[in-house]
């Protein structure tokens, strides 16, 4: 097959979750298919809408046509995109489209692929075409000492109140005509979207808790979402070779932003007893590492001395660099993670993980079981549970073996059985039969 991968960053420009697990599906599909990616980049002395071509980093057969966006973040739809997508289309001549993301990219695009008959494949990450940010958290929630607060829904006049008020002019008697103009624009930005989703065949979803929210809150058609967890490549996560020395090591591996809760971990990290150390892997950035820091330097000393900032790895160099370096990891985001990379490569080189009992991370670690679980967005549940692994490393590294939950052997769903379920789906559209996603495991309800 063509098939034509839309993605809205791809490694190692951009290095998140979504990026990571595209790279690997792409370059595994590249096996036995021509896959070209569309994704952009932010070059502030290059031209807006231009494109670039590159390939793979790691593996030629990827070729890469790059839109740059470098100033227009906060907008949904770009007419200039559009003409670059179908350009590409028409070029390529792709069997199926394969969307990613579209964050930084163009909703409307979803409907070049259309016009030329082509079926339209959309993987869900998280929660960016039900809420304008993606994460259901508020910046500017009514409680102001609450950072973050999660939101518990979607509503055009709520989105303006809390999230876009950075937008506003700050003049007092001007705060209804802004939040009235910003919830306008939420109410377009969500009628477009679901617009644009009518061209959209099958829907992806990573965890059972996202498909039921966007089925159950978005309206998502049932008969159109299909269950897939992320797949891997097993022989990357393999040998793991943990030495011991005395101390306990947890981990952190992510971005820095404060969706993923680092700051809840620095101050659990700094209530626990014994001898124990924090490595916190990750791309540094001024806006979101620094301060992290500073918060750290503001610890005691016997504390902060205690927690090392690590440079950002190479996927592939996941077990050596990280994995054998730590005993546990810890995954704190404050948002509800939808299936996160992390959670699922810790476990195939049987590291525990502790993490938060919401969202999908609560899916896919089960209580004492294959890992920990805390109360979601508090410190000092997060804090007990790990001084449970400080107290007990034997215990930590018991629970680290079984691994996977929802296999009998520990493993995490292979890359290629992944594809061979994509493949499937893709065919499904192609010929208008139903497939049955052969030797791909799905977890049971």
């Amino acid at each position: 097959m063509n098939i034509l991968m839309v993605v809205h960053g791809y490694p190692p420009r951009f290095n998140a979750g979504s990026e990571v697990y595209t790279q690997a599906l792409t370059q595994t599909l590249a096996d036995r298919h021509q896959v070209l990616v569309f994704c952009r980049q932010e070059d502030p002395f290059l031209p807006a809408y231009g494109t670039t071509r590159e390939s793979d980093i790691d593996d030629a057969r990827v070729p890469l046509v790059i839109v740059n966006l470098p100033r227009f973040r906060d907008c949904y739809r770009h007419p200039q995109i559009d003409a670059q997508f179908e350009k590409l289309v028409r070029e390529f001549r792709p069997d199926v489209v394969h969307v990613q993301h579209l964050n930084h990219l163009s909703t409307s695009l979803l409907a070049v692929p259309v016009q030329l008959g082509v079926p339209i494949i959309y993987t869900l990450h998280d929660f960016w075409l039900m809420c304008p940010r993606g994460q259901f958290i508020q910046m500017f929630p009514e409680d102001n000492e609450d950072v973050y607060a999660l939101c518990d829904g979607q509503d055009h006049v709520k989105c303006a109140r809390h999230c876009y008020r950075r937008y506003y002019s700050g003049a007092p008697g001007e705060v209804a005509r802004d939040e009235s103009h910003w919830t306008d624009w939420v109410q377009r930005r969500m009628e477009h979207v679901r617009e644009m989703l009518r061209h959209v065949d099958r829907y992806i979803a990573p965890s059972r808790h996202l498909l039921a929210r966007y089925r159950d809150e978005f309206g998502l058609p049932a008969d159109r979402l299909t269950f897939l967890d992320y797949g891997f490549n097993l022989d990357r996560l393999r040998h793991r070779r943990r030495t011991p020395d005395g101390k306990f090591v947890f981990g952190y591996i992510g971005t820095h932003i404060p969706a993923k809760g680092i700051h809840h971990l620095i101050e659990a990290f700094a209530r626990v007893q014994g001898d124990c150390h924090l490595k916190i892997w990750g791309r540094h950035t001024l806006e979101n590492t620094k301060p992290l820091k500073l918060r750290c330097e503001r610890l005691l000393p016997e504390v902060s001395r205690r927690i090392m900032w690590c440079d950002e790895y190479r996927n592939t160099d996941i077990v050596h660099d990280v994995f054998n370096q730590v005993d546990a990891i810890v995954v704190p985001s404050i948002w509800l993670e939808n299936s996160p990379l992390v959670i699922h490569e810790a476990q195939q080189a049987r590291v525990p993980v502790i993490t938060a009992d919401a969202g999908g991370m609560a899916e896919y670690v089960k209580h004492e079981v294959n890992g920990l679980l805390f109360e979601h967005r508090n410190p000092t549940a997060l804090a007990k549970q790990m001084q449970r692994f400080v107290d007990q490393p034997e215990w930590a590294a018991t629970l680290g073996t079984r691994g996977y939950y929802y296999s009998k052997d520990g493993d995490v769903p292979s890359m290629k059985s992944h594809v061979a379920a994509i493949e499937s789906i893709y065919n499904e559209l192609l010929t208008g039969q139903r497939s049955s996603c052969a030797g791909v495991r799905v977890q049971e309800d």
